[in-house]
């Protein structure tokens, strides 16, 4: 009976192992069916929110005349009731973008972090909504924010809440081939266990390197880590601007190297020294000697 048992519980774990592993390599083949005919190098863009533009078409035009390749647009805040589930906002940003030649690299839901993913019905509709927001407007990332009242760190069941919403919804994003990038103040360990506990190639994490390292971790080996579960970046220094802070954005560019990753930055800036405009295009001048179109 015993011997049984053992036999019967080493099956049970062989099987568990066999889906984990499954689960794995249908992320990672996910992600690179998204990355088929893009580009070898980077692309350099800035959150709408940090460019003053939050959820407003014109941040298209302004990020094209500060030298952008694109934006990451934000749905905008509960109070407005995230308006860029509007049809007629998301025409205004596709006219923008198709007469200025600027893409939208990403959507964010920074309203999660008041309304939050782990607790709040509202958010968990405005989560599915995105999915098809993004298939409308053609856009392949979705930053899902973790941070104020959504902040889950230290929050056992909030985490748990947080994986069955996103269990329930992440059919829908393979589908629709998009991908929900959670971005919190969680490491890299943290991070990982949420999507191997999701189980979906279409949840990876949103990487924000200033963030991370202002929470004290090794950032460069956290990228190696995490490897091609990243979705997306933020490029941001805390202590000055890019290439004069904290971030060795070189290294940055070497974890990214070890990993292979290709795609977008978005420059979401706290210090902006020399004024928003003058601050923004040194910093894209610095970050493109860093991360060319071309590789």
């Amino acid at each position: 009976m015993e011997q049984r048992m053992l036999t019967r519980r080493r099956m049970m774990s062989l099987t568990a192992s066999a889906m984990v592993g499954a689960a794995l390599k249908a992320r990672r083949a996910y992600g690179e069916r998204l990355s088929e005919g893009k580009k070898s190098g980077f692309k350099i863009g800035a959150c709408d929110w940090t460019l003053g533009k939050a959820t407003n078409p014109a941040s298209i035009e302004f990020a094209k005349g500060l030298g952008l390749d694109g934006v990451q647009v934000d749905f905008g805040s509960p109070e407005n009731d995230l308006p860029l589930r509007k049809p007629e906002i998301q025409q205004q940003f596709l006219e923008a973008v198709k007469a200025h030649g600027v893409e939208i690299g990403s959507l964010a839901m920074g309203a999660l972090n008041q309304v939050p993913y782990k607790s709040d019905k509202r958010a968990e509709k405005w989560v599915s909504e995105a999915v098809d927001v993004c298939k409308v407007m053609g856009v392949p990332v979705v930053l899902l924010a973790f941070f104020g009242d959504g902040d889950l760190q230290g929050d056992k069941e909030g985490c748990k809440a947080t994986i069955d919403r996103l269990k329930e919804v992440a059919p829908k994003a393979e589908e629709a081939g998009v991908i929900l990038g959670v971005e919190s103040m969680l490491n890299a360990q943290q991070h990982m266990d949420i999507l191997e506990r999701v189980g979906s190639p279409a949840v990876k994490v949103y990487y924000d390197v200033g963030n991370m390292q202002h929470a004290g971790y090794n950032i460069y080996d956290e990228i190696r880590f995490l490897g091609k579960n990243i979705c997306e970046f933020h490029a941001k220094d805390y202590d000055d601007l890019y290439g004069k802070g904290s971030v060795d954005f070189p290294k940055v560019r070497q974890a990214m190297d070890a990993v292979g990753y290709r795609g977008w930055l978005q420059i979401e800036g706290v210090k902006m020294p020399l004024g928003l405009e003058e601050s923004v295009r040194y910093d894209v001048e610095y970050l493109r000697s860093v991360f060319p179109r071309e590789v």
